[in-house]
């Protein structure tokens, strides 16, 4: 028989963090922790008789990436015994293939994947909207250009939350345990190794493709991501400050820089368009609402450790608030551009889209208030604030 393990109550307790609750198959019951031993290679879980009824074969790695790997295979054995072979690991692991893919784990958290999607789902929309415009220009020959100018994009992004993560471990403990410095997956030399890299190659990238006023704006966020995390400046301390960077950075550094550059490699002049302009406006407040709402699952280690922030300040319920109603200003904003520049946009496409998001932020917010701001809730109204970031670039290049 298989067992499907990412839907059994085991998987879905641990991801709770109630590793203690039993699991029960087959009337056995046992609980996570004990069910596993990530120090050694093999773990045999007993019954109260001795009997072996499940053994498990994993790589040593974080709990995390265990339980979060996609599924494995449980099936029958004499007497009862189940085998289970995690898709993660095999019998006799290779110790070269098992370090390479603890690495490779480790080096995409270290990566902060919801913020690499929102820089490549950007420089995507800014270039098509460029290439929308100006269609008798498209030159397939540019396409290497763009993928260096993503890598770059990539790279700098890499480097501004990677010596964030540096800079931050004791907090990262308490906040976000899973991350790869504060879960020793990752050692503070191995990620000095990751961020200088990946500064060196972002700005050779920049510097040999795309001449120096592109250049000297990615510096220009190198350097606002450094003083926001490095100390004596550590920026990050003061709450306006902090949103500033973000908002700097991740709104109009990026969607600048890129539309800019994509015109350049056209040979066109820099010249805004309203729907650039736009976009800009739009997503820069959009950024200050994800730097005042990124403190909102970190109340307890910002506490912990001093850091004010306006979570700690003014409360987690009035922040909350308070990035929803700048995001409901901003769809009002959009829609009502929709509504007066019909020559500009498409207005039925842009009203509609946004309103609809205007009742999913509504719904996700009342969820948020009455679950009475768990930390589950409010880790889930986080992730969708950037499920809403990620929608409207989607939508941009058709507006």
């Amino acid at each position: 028989m298989a067992l499907d393990y990412c839907t059994s109550p085991l998987y879905t307790n641990f991801q709770r963090g109630q590793s203690s609750i039993p699991f029960h198959y087959n009337k056995i019951s046992f609980n996570a922790d004990d069910a596993l031993n990530l120090n050694k290679n093999r773990t045999n879980l007993r019954d109260k008789s001795g009997h072996a009824i499940l053994s498990l074969v994993v790589s040593p790695m974080s709990r995390r990436s265990f339980f979060t790997s996609k599924k494995f295979k449980a099936s029958n054995k004499a007497r009862g015994t189940i085998r289970a072979d995690a898709t993660i690991g095999t019998a006799e692991p290779d110790p070269l293939s098992r370090r390479f893919s603890q690495f490779t784990d480790a080096f995409w958290r270290f990566l902060r994947p919801h913020t690499i999607r929102g820089t490549v789902l950007g420089s995507i929309a800014l270039v098509s909207r460029a290439l929308i415009e100006n269609s008798h220009l498209i030159n397939w020959w540019l396409l290497p250009k763009a993928l260096c100018g993503l890598t770059a994009l990539i790279c700098g992004n890499g480097y501004i939350v990677g010596i964030n993560q540096i800079y931050d471990i004791g907090i990262d403990k308490v906040n976000k345990p899973f991350l790869p410095i504060a879960a020793g997956d990752l050692s503070v030399t191995e990620a000095w190794f990751l961020v200088l890299l990946f500064a060196a190659v972002g700005v050779a990238i920049v510097g040999l493709n795309f001449g120096p006023f592109i250049s000297a704006l990615y510096c220009l966020g190198l350097f606002l991501g450094t003083i926001y995390s490095v100390p004596p400046f550590r920026l990050k301390r003061f709450p306006v400050a902090a949103f500033l960077i973000i908002a700097t950075v991740r709104g109009f550094l990026l969607n600048f820089g890129v539309y800019y550059a994509t015109r350049a490699a056209l040979g066109l002049k820099f010249q805004w368009s309203p729907s650039v302009v736009f976009i800009t406006m739009f997503v820069t407040l959009f950024a200050m609402v994800i730097a005042i709402t990124k403190d909102l699952p970190d109340v307890e280690g910002d506490r912990k450790f001093q850091i004010a922030t306006l979570a700690t300040t003014l409360g987690v319920r009035n922040i909350a608030f308070l990035g929803s109603g700048l995001l409901l200003a901003n769809y009002v904003g959009a829609i009502l551009a929709a509504v007066y520049m019909p020559q500009t946009f498409r207005g039925s496409l842009m009203a509609l889209g946004h309103a609809i998001l205007v009742l999913f932020l509504g719904f996700q917010t009342w969820i948020l208030d009455h679950s009475l701001y768990t930390k589950e809730a409010i880790a889930k109204y986080y992730r969708f604030i950037w499920n809403l970031f990620y929608a409207e670039y989607l939508m941009f290049p058709f507006l």
